[in-house]
């Protein structure tokens, strides 16, 4: 199975995968690393604007 036309996501994670398995890390560490990777990206992603509760034309 060729990943040459897999979704960038699928290419990243098997990246990380090999990288981290190469570098025999405990599946735990990993894991806790991951959720701080995650969070600090997820920090990174624009915020939604919040919608006004009262705006024009709600009254």
């Amino acid at each position: 199975m060729s990943l040459e036309n897999a979704p960038d996501e699928v290419k990243l994670a098997v990246d990380l995968i090999m990288l981290l398995e190469n570098h025999d890390i405990p599946a735990e560490t990993v894991l806790k690393a991951l959720e701080i990777v995650k969070r600090d990206f997820e920090g990174k992603l624009p915020s939604p604007r919040p919608s006004p509760l009262y705006g024009p034309g709600t009254w």
